[in-house]
């Protein structure tokens, strides 16, 4: 009796985990782009267009375009898969809009400064990242009119989809990262402030990351 309540235990920990590990990140990306778009003050030079439009575009609605398939932490988790489908690819628009358009701010803000582009790591790993996204969204299409893939079954252009999708968000979060290494955001908070910063990426892909790994793994137990 007592080896029977500890098994049917486990489950049920192991859900109140994955809840409290998604609403953990729903917290991280929220609060984190508020901080963010407080910091940059948005509207200010060229240059606060950039950190608030990536940040906008990598740390929330990637985020939470994810998280909408999340059998734990999705905010519409009893709307249907297809309507889900449709709000993630609204938020995947709208994070490749804020992508380009943080992009297209710091190119033309060192434009105006004579300073020469994609000279650093976080610049070079930026320029991947957005190129990535924009990619990676354009290659989604099929999964919205399959008849562009003839030859390609759904499911397999599904596994495809999170795999690259997984890619480009750890991407994402990484350009982030290196982002707070910047002499702007250095200069700007104190160094306790930069390492609860630092966490923020760190923990959000992490929790991503296990969430697109285990979802694949659970597909595949399905299919064996």
């Amino acid at each position: 009796m007592g080896h029977y309540r500890e098994t049917e235990s486990e489950p049920r920990v192991y859900g109140y985990t994955r809840t409290a590990s998604a609403v953990l990140a729903h917290l991280i990306c929220g609060v984190f782009t508020v901080f963010i778009a407080v910091l940059s003050r948005p509207g200010t030079s060229w240059f606060s267009w950039h950190p608030f439009c990536m940040t906008m575009a990598f740390s929330f609605f990637m985020t939470e375009a994810i998280l909408l398939f999340s059998p734990h932490g999705s905010p519409i988790k009893k709307f249907s898969h297809k309507t889900k489908g449709r709000v993630h690819w609204m938020l995947q628009c709208l994070c490749v809009c804020c992508a380009v358009l943080g992009l297209a701010a710091i190119s033309y803000n060192k434009h105006l400064n004579g300073k020469p582009h994609f000279n650093s790591w976080h610049g070079l790993l930026g320029l991947v990242t957005v190129c990535a996204v924009v990619l990676q969204s354009l290659a989604a299409v099929p999964l919205i009119y399959h008849s562009l893939a003839k030859g390609w079954s759904l499911a397999k252009l599904k596994r495809y989809h999170a795999a690259s999708g997984l890619v480009t968000f750890v991407l994402g979060s990484a350009s982030l990262l290196l982002g707070l290494c910047s002499a702007w955001f250095t200069a700007s908070v104190s160094e306790y402030i930069w390492y609860m910063s630092a966490l923020c990426p760190v923990l959000g892909a992490l929790v991503i990351m296990n969430q697109v790994s285990t979802s694949y793994m659970a597909k595949k137990r399905l299919q064996s």
